[in-house]
């Protein structure tokens, strides 16, 4: 989409004009300190008008026709918001609003110079079908049906595709809780099961699945740390406009001040922060488009033949290179696209479609035909310098300029959801380490706080601001990745086309084929902006994949490791004919006391026998008298009522029960009280009276069989309840390449400094052990 308030630049010798009682005008001759001229009766802005043309023509033999194809013009303040809104409610997301800002950008870099008619009505056409077919039809319509569980983004569409192809080795800790839904070959077309077949046993294919995954969701986080810098800081430079004394210190400090509150308001929660934005918004876009109207209806409605595609393709050959090079400008019109799809689940596909196609899309297109209509009317030849401030409603600059610095802030807002959006998803694959997660809505799973990365990504945009100071070498940087990203969104939707939808193969192509040569298109021109400061946000999303990578390499060398550990309970202690248990003989046999209480082992798996229970019969040749291996299975759905959300069985082994505790993420269930909790549970399990409190499960006669082991349980929590927690080291194999072992010194180094999915329980420490044991990598 779009990110608000940046910088334009479109020559070194144009500067803004104003429209108002009194006008700023720059002229070469006072050394950029302004002249004031009264606006008289008799010539309105006329005088301001004729100075400023004045000036622009003594540098205009030094200009190009096009701004985009004389890069060395580097001026400074030309901002016009950008981004997107969405409206649920009353729940509000920034990325539609990034796309607003970003498209007045493009704007301004398309139009360069005083354009001809031809070129305007061109540019304008441009932006119009860009909008239509990049963001109406692909997104809007195809992309945002390839959600996995409600999850937007590149990683889920990675995700959602190893859900229905076995492309992917899995978690063995989370196996349980991923839904599998492979369809049967015979229900696939032949084209598409052999694509399938291909995805599942091809190795390269598989490794480029991965890389693109990852890749998609590193550039958005990169160019997300560039994306509040850049609206912000453009926004407070249209201050510039009024006042050309402002330092640039009080510029680029009032930026950092307003991100570093934007990122303090997080942990309240994208509900009551959207709450409070979406009025700011919903004014923001009416603006435009009220401005859009009125310029339509005052000036020149022959700019809406615009909507014809032939002015676009007319406007591409008649500019040659030049045209295809200010591309690299347009694609500023929907980079916030990716930051939407993102915040899928944070919304709903329904609310998002609904605010961009009734309301933010006609907004914008009424604004860019306005600013166009106000353009080829323009005697001065200067609205052209800045179409959004020269075009909007005569008297109301200064209304325009506050709701533009607050829209600004609003689209910030887009790319820190998507961050931490971004951030769950890699996570729940096991690409990033376990850090503290913050559910903050109990309707919506998506909306949630990470507050190391809020942080983190504080850090990062207010040291961008500060070391670029101004959005001339942002701009340079901007917008790069997202276009690299929405070239991957179509690959990895047309293959969710090919083996979940089960679409003909040569629809498929024919859509990929479109949209790709249109990603092309502006692929190609984008890439000229490399050299020139996008190679900042490749070599920080290369530096963000390497860490994904790293993470899910380890992790699987982790888990191939821990693999034989696993196995039933009967492979580890046997029971003899008089009741005595035994390790087996697999494990040197011999037999194993028992230890008075009751012993809660934390289960990662939840189907086999927990690695901190082998390790501690092992070691101690002991056991609890009561033992419980406790595994929780979070679920995407914020409560589990109580009597749905126990499992519980037992084992081969004498008095040891297997309890899966179903949870959502907003119920609490590790807690102080945790042991008397499972006794209770174990109580009503083994009266199998679900329907009762655990004390009349006790106040009732049993049979003897049942009342001995209540007695037994209750024994034993009389005793002691002791929480048993394993304390895995891993070390490198001898023998290992040095390639290898680098990777994997990297990989112990960041897991060792990383937060343990433990540390967000409340067990008491006086009832806790930690078993410590070693694993070869």
């Amino acid at each position: 989409m779009v990110e608000p308030d940046k910088s334009i630049q479109f020559d070194e010798g144009i500067n803004p004009v104003m429209s108002a009682s009194k006008v700023s005008v720059y002229s070469a001759g006072n050394k950029g300190h302004p002249v004031s001229y009264e606006k008289s009766v008799h010539d309105p802005e006329d005088t301001a008008a004729r100075i400023a043309n004045d000036d622009r023509n003594m540098k205009k033999k030094q200009a190009s026709s096009i701004l985009i194809a004389a890069p060395q013009h580097q001026v400074p303040s030309m901002w016009f918001p950008v981004d997107h809104v969405l409206i649920s409610g009353r729940k509000l997301t920034a990325h539609r609003h990034i796309m607003v800002g970003c498209c007045y950008q493009s704007t301004g870099t398309i139009y360069g110079d005083k354009p001809s008619y031809d070129d305007l009505v061109g540019a304008l056409s441009i932006i119009i079908w860009t909008l239509t077919l990049m963001v109406s039809i692909k997104y809007m319509f195809i992309v945002l049906s390839a959600d996995d569980d409600g999850e937007g983004g590149t990683f889920a569409l990675y995700s959602l595709l190893a859900r229905y192809a076995n492309i992917v080795r899995r978690d063995p800790n989370s196996v349980g809780m991923m839904r599998l839904e492979r369809h049967l070959t015979g229900d696939m077309k032949p084209v598409n099961n052999g694509i399938r077949s291909f995805l599942e046993n091809s190795r390269v294919a598989r490794i480029a699945l991965k890389v693109l995954g990852v890749l998609g969701v590193s550039l958005v986080m990169a160019d997300g740390v560039l994306t509040p810098a850049q609206s912000v800081l453009g926004a407070i430079q249209g201050i510039e406009v009024v006042h050309p004394d402002i330092s640039s210190a009080t510029i680029v400090g009032s930026t950092c001040a307003i991100l570093v509150v934007l990122f303090a308001i997080q942990p309240f929660g994208l509900t009551k922060i959207a709450t409070s934005f979406a009025p700011i918004v919903i004014i923001w876009l009416l603006f435009n488009g009220i401005c859009g109207i009125y310029n339509l209806a005052k000036f020149d409605h022959s700019v809406l033949k615009a909507f014809s595609p032939f002015f676009a393709g007319s406007y591409l050959v008649r500019n040659g290179e030049a045209g295809w090079r200010s591309l690299g400008g347009l694609l500023l019109a929907f980079t916030g696209v990716e930051a939407l799809y993102a915040d899928l689940g944070a919304f709903s596909k329904r609310a998002i479609q609904i605010s961009w196609l009734a309301f933010t899309f006609p907004c914008l297109l009424l604004a860019y035909i306005g600013q166009a209509a106000y353009i080829s009317h323009d005697a001065s030849e200067t609205a052209y310098t800045n179409p959004f401030f020269n075009t909007v409603i005569p008297g109301s600059f200064w209304f325009s300029l506050v709701i533009a610095i607050l829209a600004a802030i609003v689209a910030s807002q887009a790319m820190i959801t998507a961050a931490f959006q971004l951030l769950s998803q890699v996570m729940a694959l096991s690409y990033f380490p376990h850090i503290k997660t913050v559910h903050v809505s109990k309707k919506f799973h998506g909306q949630i706080y990470m507050p190391l990365a809020n942080w983190l990504l504080m850090i990062g945009t207010v040291v961008v601001t500060a070391a670029y100071s101004n959005t001339t070498r942002l701009g340079n940087a901007y917008g790069v990745c997202v276009i690299f990203v929405t070239f991957i969104t179509t690959c990895l939707v047309s293959l969710v086309a090919i083996v979940i939808w089960k679409i003909n193969i040569l629809i498929v192509v024919f859509f990929f084929l479109a949209f790709g040569a249109l990603d092309g298109v502006y692929l190609s021109s984008a890439v000229v902006k490399v050299p020139t400061g996008a190679w900042f946000t490749i070599l920080l999303a290369a530096i963000l994949s390497f860490i994904f990578i790293l993470w899910r390499f380890g992790k699987e060398q982790q888990w191939s490791s821990e693999g034989e550990d696993r196995f039933q309970t009967s492979h580890l202690l046997n029971t003899t004919s008089s009741g005595e248990v035994q390790l087996s003989p697999n494990f040197g046999g011999g037999a194993v006391s028992q230890v008075n209480g009751v012993g809660i082992f934390f289960d990662k798996v939840g189907d086999m026998v927990p690695i901190v229970f082998t390790q501690f019969a092992r070691k101690f040749r002991a056991r609890p008298e009561v033992i419980v291996f406790f595994h929780m299975r979070p679920l995407s759905i914020p409560s589990i009522p109580e009597a749905e959300r126990y499992v519980i069985h037992r084992t081969s082994i004498p008095g040891c029960y297997r309890m899966t505790v179903r949870h959502g993420y907003t119920d609490s269930v590790v807690s102080p009280n945790l042991g008397r909790m499972i006794v209770d549970q174990l109580s009503l399990y083994i009266t199998r009276d679900q329907s009762s409190s655990a004390s009349s499960a006790l106040s009732v006669e049993h049979s003897p069989e049942v009342q001995a082991e209540l007695d037994m349980i209750n024994k034993a929590a009389e005793s002691q309840v002791v929480y048993i927690m394993g304390k895995e080291q891993l070390k490198i194999k001898e023998g290992t390449n040095i390639f290898r072992r680098v990777l994997l010194m990297a990989f112990l180094w960041i897991r060792e400094n990383s937060r343990t999915k433990m540390a967000d329980m409340d067990i008491p420490f006086d009832s806790l052990v930690e078993v410590g044991f070693v694993k070869e990598i």
